[in-house]
């Protein structure tokens, strides 16, 4: 069984998202701990939260005061209720929570049935839930409740919960650099699956690097090629281009659009992708704010990166699932999750600051370069090619270290001979 703590502070968000769920018959509690039973009545959101209002009201120290919880099963298992729900309590009895107010849940809208529980961390003098060792203290109450009810065990899935990943981006100030790339775009696609250039650039944009499609006439053939740049912490170029031919056959635009083809089918029929869409929905009503909700999602080995045109208005949302090594435009994952959804949601502004935006600009030229440098498999990939086939929260913490802040980008998806019109057109 694998457990996920996510912590936020909209109460009411999370309480609807799970009623919504039991509504559509996608859902049911399955057990209350100092709350009033489900009922039919259209006020019985109100109802919970009533309840757990004062534990709100004496809380004056802790920001993220609301734990949505989630507890998965192998699927293997076959579970009745009352077992989900005498989990559910074993559970949060060893993690100190068993008199605090919580509802649970069971889930079945995806593949497998899982759990969530709804509860708050801090208890009626104000004082916090101690959650130091929260990750810790789950691992071993899921690793108890296995034996407890002769589940599947998900050891191997968490023997690396503590592993410490080495993972640093392209430094683009370092003579190696021809390298460091292709340590990157050489295996990238052993390991992820994105379906478009777009999708590609976001991924590449956490190791500090973008491609860019290039079309040129031969013999009066028009030729596609790809080149790529290094960048800076500010999402600027800081390098010359590198022809993608420098880093072998693999590499190239033909090789790399079908992949885009074969990722498409994957990504479409992926068995993940319910699972992807539920955590990204339950962070999103769960969390106040768009730094909360990148931090939550961060949490869970997901990145958030978000498209904004000069007026910072949000016109698309990628969202990069390590745990799955898959990327998805959030319309593809559901309308839920659009990018007018993100919009609305949150003000075009809000926290923005120089330093999170990457501010793409385009090559007009490029130049032949010859190196001829052996390259290296960037560390993650030595990682990710080792038998662990998971990352836990706390490998995330220490991965995405450096990578704290999920980025946006205010760049028009523009091709290559696109852009030479436009130079031609301003020309004339």
């Amino acid at each position: 069984m694998i457990a996920k703590i996510g912590k936020g502070s909209n109460l009411i968000g999370v309480l609807s998202y799970n009623q919504l769920k039991v509504d559509k018959g996608q859902g049911a509690v399955i057990d209350t701990n100092h709350l009033p039973e489900l009922n039919n009545s259209l006020n019985y959101i109100d109802s919970l939260y009533r309840h757990f209002e004062p534990y709100l009201i004496v809380n004056n120290k802790t920001e993220k005061i609301v734990r949505h919880i989630s507890l998965n099963p192998n699927p293997n298992d076959k579970l009745t209720d009352d077992m989900l729900s005498e989990i559910a309590k074993q559970y949060m009895k060893q993690m100190g929570y068993e008199n605090q107010p919580y509802i649970a849940y069971k889930h079945n809208d995806i593949e497998r049935e899982h759990i969530h529980i709804v509860t708050v961390c801090t208890n009626l003098q104000g004082k916090k839930i101690d959650d130091k060792y929260d990750h810790l203290k789950s691992m071993r109450a899921c690793r108890e409740i296995e034996k407890q009810f002769n589940l599947t065990s998900s050891v191997n899935q968490t023997n690396n919960e503590f592993k410490q990943t080495l993972f640093t981006p392209v430094d683009h100030t370092k003579h190696n650099l021809k390298t460091q790339i292709a340590s990157v775009i050489r295996y990238l696609p052993k390991y992820y699956n994105y379906d478009s250039l777009t999708s590609y650039n976001v991924l590449l944009s956490l190791f500090n690097i973008r491609a860019e499609k290039v079309e040129a006439t031969y013999n009066r053939q028009v030729k596609q090629g790809l080149v790529y740049f290094a960048l800076n912490e500010k999402g600027e170029k800081a390098s010359n281009p590198f022809k993608a031919s420098l880093f072998g056959k693999e590499a190239s635009y033909q090789e790399l659009e079908k992949h885009f083809k074969a990722s498409k089918e994957r990504l479409k029929n992926s068995l993940t992708k319910a699972n992807l869409k539920q955590t990204i929905e339950v962070a999103l009503n769960s969390t106040s704010s768009l730094q909360e909700f990148k931090e939550e999602l961060l949490n869970q080995g997901v990145n958030v990166v978000l498209f904004q045109n000069k007026d910072n208005r949000i016109y698309g949302v990628t969202f990069i699932d390590h745990n799955s090594k898959s990327v998805y435009k959030g319309s593809d994952l559901g309308k839920s999750l659009s990018a007018n959804v993100f919009n609305q949601k949150w003000s075009s502004t809000e926290e923005q600051t120089n330093s999170d935006i990457i501010k793409q600009k385009y090559i007009t030229s490029t130049s032949h370069i010859d190196i001829r440098e052996t390259s290296e498999l960037h560390p993650m990939f030595e990682y990710l090619n080792s038998d662990s086939r998971s990352l836990s929260s706390n490998e995330f913490a220490s991965l995405f270290n450096l990578l704290s802040n999920s980025k946006e980008m205010d760049y028009e998806e523009l091709s290559f001979e696109q852009k030479i019109k436009r130079k031609k057109r301003r020309s004339l």
